[in-house]
């Protein structure tokens, strides 16, 4: 049977290759992608495939470009990596354009997800991960009750997270992280083994802050279940922690997974922003906790 994972290695090196030569046209693609083929001389690759896919791809290149913009707003389209931005090509057009009976949604995720790990840098894969992983959630996660239920122990992770605060002029200030969801949302950080979760609630403010505040007490736990694409669903509990800082520093977000921009908030402006809804009563809490302090 003919692999239409090579068709897509081959369609791969055919964009990465016009694109660093800055000819990236259907016509010099197709014949790049020909020779491709035949030096690669291997009767597993699916030449038809592989052509209509090049051809969908950059017929199709500039509205594929525009939700990678939209997906990823911390990457400007020319700082990603070609390998990475071809790769994206590749996977959303298969995501939204392609015949789901011939390859499913999480078939196409998956497949994308291995072509960075093979081409790509060291963190590829996760990048790639991170951005498909918001279009399809985007698109309402097509496919994913089509697979038979299994019969495993849904995967389990324990989290460290923090309410940091600082008074300003006696008023609260609350630090939060972007994700590429688009939400403000608390820092956390998963634990290590053997870890307690006011560690992992720690390295969360110096890994997505960039600040070394001071942890106060337990606040509260929050459980959820978190869908990724590649992993499938985990069960997260998160124990988060009331943290306090004496002065009100500049926040310095590393570029981490699913993280964008680290930010303070005053506690009035907390319900104009776009947050989880599940977070609310957590915010209610650390805020009467921060005015006892």
């Amino acid at each position: 049977m003919a692999s239409r994972h090579l068709s897509r290695s081959a369609v791969l090196q055919s964009l990465f290759e016009c694109e660093i030569k800055e000819t990236l046209s259907l016509e010099n693609a197709e014949r790049i992608l020909k020779r491709n083929i035949e030096n690669t001389r291997n009767a597993d690759t699916d030449r038809v495939f592989a052509e209509s896919l090049l051809r969908g791809v950059l017929e199709k290149k500039e509205e594929l470009d525009a939700i990678i913009v939209k997906a990823a707003p911390q990457w400007p389209l020319s700082k990603i990596a070609p390998v990475d931005r071809n790769v994206l090509r590749i996977g959303l057009f298969e995501l939204l354009f392609g015949e789901r009976t011939a390859v499913p949604p999480k078939v196409a995720l998956n497949e994308a997800i291995e072509l960075a790990k093979a081409f790509g840098g060291d963190t590829s894969g996760k990048f790639i991960n991170g951005v498909l992983g918001t279009v399809y959630r985007d698109m309402g996660e097509p496919g994913k009750k089509d697979a038979p239920k299994s019969t495993e122990p849904i995967p389990h992770e324990n989290l460290g997270g923090v309410f940091l605060v600082a008074r300003v002029s006696g008023a609260v200030h609350i630090a939060l992280v972007h994700d590429v969801f688009g939400k403000w949302t608390l820092p956390k950080a998963r634990c290590k083994k053997n870890e307690l979760s006011d560690s992992a609630a720690s390295r969360a403010m110096q890994d997505e802050l960039g600040v070394s505040g001071t942890i106060i007490a337990p606040l509260s736990e929050h459980e959820y279940m978190a869908h990724e694409p590649l992993a499938g669903t985990v069960l997260r509990t998160v124990g988060y922690f009331l943290a306090h800082i004496e002065k009100m520093q500049p926040l310095k977000c590393k570029v981490c997974e699913g993280i964008t921009e680290a930010q303070w908030f005053s506690e009035e402006s907390l319900p104009s922003l776009d947050t989880y809804g599940d977070l609310a009563p957590i915010f209610d809490l650390g805020i009467a906790k921060a005015k006892e302090l």
